[in-house]
C-alpha cells in the first residue's frame, strides 16, 4: 500500500472487547481525491472502524496512516486534516444553526470574523438559511443531518469521514446529502463512507469494501462486484404461500434468495443464449411443477444481490 498516494492507508486493524474480535485484520486503502463504501450489516465493525481511523478509539494491533502521518504516533497532526460526521448528530440543541457553526469555527481558532464567515457561507451552501436563528433542537432530522455535514467541514478538511450520515432520513433529505457529497468530492474531497444502504455506495462510491464478522470479505468496483453475481437476476412472484412451498422443494440450492413474506424467489442468470435458455429451463419446471406465477421480471443485479450472495444476510443484518 502506497501512503504517499494514498489518503488513507490501514494494515492488520485489530480489535477485540473481551471475549468478542470486533475487528479481525482490516486493511484499507483509499486514494486522494476518491470515495471508499464501507457497508456491512449492524454490528459488522464498521462504526469501530472509523473511531480508530479518526484516532477516538486505540486499535489492538495494526497500523494506519492518514494523509501521510502515522495514525498512533501523530494523531494530533491527523485530526488536524480531517473531519468526522458520526450516526448521530453532534450538535447543540440549544443553539442556532449558525450559532453551532460560528462556536466549532470559534474552537478550531480560526478566528470570530473568520468563523461567522465560514458559518454564514455553510448555511447557505445547505441550505439552512430559513433556520438559520432557530434553535437545532427544532430541526428536522434532514437539517440536523446537513448542519453536522457543514461542522465537519467547517475548516475544509481534506479528508472525510462519515459514518451512516444517512440513516432515518426520508428519500429528499438522503437525495440532498447525496448531492452535498458529490460536490465535496468533486471540489477534492476524500471520503470514506460507511452505509447499511446498498444503493448509497452505489451511487457515491469510486471503490467498496464489504465487511462482515470483522473481516473484508470482498472489494472492488460497485460494477465489478455486481459482475460477480451475474448479468441479470430474474425475479419470480408467486401466487400462493403453497407455491412458495413447491418452490422451495423444486429449485434447493438454485436460487440467489428469497421472501416468504412475498411469495417470491430470485435467480442469477447470464448474458446472452446462456440466459435465455436458463430462463427456459426455470420457467418450465414451475409449468411442469403446477406452480402458479403471478409476476415475473429480471432486472440488472444490484450491490443488495452482492451482499445477498457474499452474507447470506441483507444489509440490515437479518438472515
Amino acid at each position: 500500500m502506497d501512503t504517499k498516494k494514498s489518503a488513507i492507508v490501514a494494515e492488520g486493524i485489530k480489535k477485540a472487547y473481551k471475549e468478542v474480535d470486533v475487528l479481525r485484520g482490516i486493511d484499507l486503502e483509499v486514494q486522494t481525491g476518491t470515495v471508499l463504501a464501507l457497508l456491512g450489516p449492524n454490528g459488522a465493525g464498521k462504526t469501530t472502524m472509523v473511531r480508530i481511523l479518526t484516532t477516538l478509539l486505540k486499535p489492538d494491533s495494526g497500523k494506519a496512516f492518514i494523509g501521510g502521518y502515522d495514525l498512533f504516533k501523530e494523531p494530533h497532526k491527523v485530526q488536524s486534516i480531517i473531519g468526522l460526521a458520526g450516526q448521530y448528530a453532534a450538535i447543540d440543541g440549544l443553539l442556532t444553526g449558525l450559532e453551532n457553526l460560528e462556536m466549532i469555527g470559534r474552537l478550531y481558532h480560526i478566528g470570530k470574523k473568520a468563523a461567522v464567515a465560514r458559518a454564514k457561507e455553510l448555511i447557505e451552501i445547505f441550505d439552512l438559511v430559513e433556520a438559520a436563528h432557530r434553535p437545532a433542537k427544532t430541526y428536522s432530522g434532514g437539517m440536523r443531518r446537513r448542519l453536522d455535514l457543514a461542522a465537519s467541514i467547517l475548516v475544509s478538511p481534506p479528508i472525510l469521514f462519515l459514518d451512516e450520515p444517512t440513516t432515518g432520513l426520508d428519500p429528499v433529505s438522503r437525495n440532498t446529502m447525496w448531492e452535498i457529497i458529490r460536490d465535496l468530492v468533486t471540489n477534492g474531497t476524500t471520503l470514506l463512507l460507511t452505509t447499511q444502504y446498498l444503493d448509497e455506495a452505489d451511487a457515491l462510491a469510486n471503490q467498496v469494501a464489504v465487511i462482515d464478522g470483522g473481516t473484508i470479505i470482498a472489494r472492488g468496483t460497485p460494477d465489478a462486484l455486481k459482475s460477480r453475481v451475474g448479468a441479470e437476476r430474474l425475479d419470480i412472484s408467486l401466487a400462493s404461500s403453497e407455491d412458495m412451498t413447491k418452490m422451495e422443494a423444486l429449485f434447493i440450492n438454485e436460487f440467489l434468495h428469497e421472501d416468504t413474506t412475498t411469495s417470491s424467489m430470485s435467480f442469477v442468470i447470464d448474458k446472452g443464449d446462456a440466459g435465455l435458455t436458463r430462463m427456459r429451463d426455470i420457467m418450465g419446471k414451475i409449468q411442469d411443477a403446477g406452480i402458479h406465477v403471478s409476476e415475473v421480471v429480471t432486472y440488472k443485479p444490484t450491490l443488495d444481490d452482492v451482499f445477498l450472495q457474499l452474507t447470506n444476510h441483507g444489509s440490515d443484518g437479518t438472515k
